[in-house]
């Protein structure tokens, strides 16, 4: 059961069953307040913690509505959503009973933010992703504070250093208790060892919780997925599940001075690019304070959401395409492997190539409005078993303001030639 969950969230590079997707990432906190990078703004000692912390007093959540968020949300396109229940400041989302800073407890919001989220994510049948800092740069019985400042040596203190796992451990039994989270998204292992986190009793205690529940690689080799940042891979990654994680401008939270956003096209061309690989997009977004979305980031879901939904058959049900040597251009293909799918990210010039392709083309079509597309085998010659140059020509007409995706329906599941070509042999 886990492993069809696992399917059904993140894509898969294997030949096995599997689901490809967007989903939408948010940065949440008081770091909304001023723009400021989220708690690296004082880790990295920009702002002194105390000027930072000071924003807890302007965040107040006061135009939020969760069931708006989740609705935009799932008419992106998206099938899950991770958000932030507690960055590596330590302000938890959620109203804990562990700590002593909450959204509830220290700003003026003074409400639970997490659970009328969780509410309203379920509610539009959407699965809920948790992200979890293990570390928290303002917990006292952390060790480390800025990037030149520590409290103490886990080694000198490990009585203050089991007080904070044991505050850890008590902060994940509450989001597993009162959310059961579909995934665990952690964040911050790089500081400490997987020992030092007790990573392994971490999977355990969230396992027992649920069963099927989904982590991340990012608590010392403990997960089952991975998320690569910023930067596309530029081969499959070698594990076989796996999701890009990627900001919409430079900004992972609300950062009003930062204005270079991606255009619709650039992100669709970088998710077509994860889908061709077998991986997943989670793409950010980063509300104000009160509680609203830039309007900049709403028209990107919603260029997602017209695209997706047109494109839903080569997206949703699919697994990652053939080799680049055989196709200029982006490729999925169906479960069964019999329908391969073609994204043209460019203006074709009116035809578009295959090479290597020994399965037999029944049909040629655009994805979305279903138009067949004339299609021809060149340079087959009789008497070799080495495929020709497979040829389909693509009007203006048919094409996408964005990316437009052809299906070729296969005569059975894709054979594809490898090999140096042959030479005639007269003999």
């Amino acid at each position: 059961m886990k492993k069809l969950l696992l399917l059904f969230l993140l894509a898969t590079v294997a030949t096995t069953s599997s689901a490809q997707e967007i989903a939408i990432f948010i940065h949440w906190g008081i770091y909304a307040v001023r723009g400021v990078s989220e708690s690296w703004s004082f880790f990295n000692e920009r702002l002194s913690h105390e000027e930072y912390m000071r924003q807890q007093k302007g965040f107040t959540a006061s135009k939020w509505n969760p069931q708006e968020w989740a609705r935009i949300i799932k008419e992106s396109g998206a099938q899950y959503t991770v958000i932030t229940s507690k960055h590596h400041d330590g302000m938890a989302l959620w109203d804990t009973k562990a700590g002593k800073l909450s959204m509830k407890k220290c700003t003026p919001a003074r409400r639970d933010l997490l659970t009328p989220f969780a509410e309203a994510v379920r509610k539009e049948g959407l699965r809920l992703g948790l992200y979890y800092s293990l570390l928290d740069w303002s917990h006292p019985d952390y060790p480390n504070w800025t990037r030149n400042t520590i409290r103490y040596k886990i080694e000198e203190q490990p009585k203050r250093w089991e007080k904070f796992v044991q505050f850890n451990f008590a902060q994940l039994t509450e989001l597993c208790q009162q959310f059961n989270p579909d995934l665990w998204w952690f964040d911050g292992d790089w500081e400490q060892t997987a020992e030092a986190w007790r990573a392994d009793e971490i999977i355990k205690r969230l396992r027992a919780c649920n069963p099927l529940t989904i982590v991340n690689s990012r608590i010392q080799g403990y997960g089952d997925y991975l998320t690569p940042e910023r930067g596309i891979p530029t081969e499959r990654p070698c594990i076989p599940y796996w999701e890009l994680c990627q900001t919409m401008n430079d900004s992972w939270g609300y950062y009003p001075t930062d204005t270079n956003y991606k255009s619709p096209y650039q992100l669709l061309r970088l998710f077509v690019d994860c889908l061709s690989m077998g991986g997943n997009l989670l793409l950010d977004i980063g509300p104000r304070e009160d509680g609203t979305i830039p309007e900049e980031q709403i028209e990107i879901l919603k260029a997602f959401g017209r695209w997706t939904s047109k494109h839903a058959e080569a997206i949703y049900d699919t697994r990652a395409g053939i080799p680049s040597n055989y196709f200029h251009g982006y490729t999925t293909l169906n479960q069964q492997g019999d329908i391969l799918y073609l994204y043209l990210p460019y203006h074709p010039n009116g035809m578009v190539e295959i090479k290597g392709l020994v399965s037999k083309v029944k049909k040629a079509r655009v994805v979305g409005n279903g138009t067949e597309l004339h299609c021809k085998m060149w340079n087959q010659p009789s008497w070799s078993e080495i495929p020709g140059n497979f040829y389909i020509t693509i009007p203006d007409s048919v094409l996408d303001q964005d990316i437009t995706v052809v299906a070729v329906e296969l005569d059975g599941p894709i054979k594809l030639y490898s090999g140096e070509g042959k030479v005639i042999d007269a003999n």
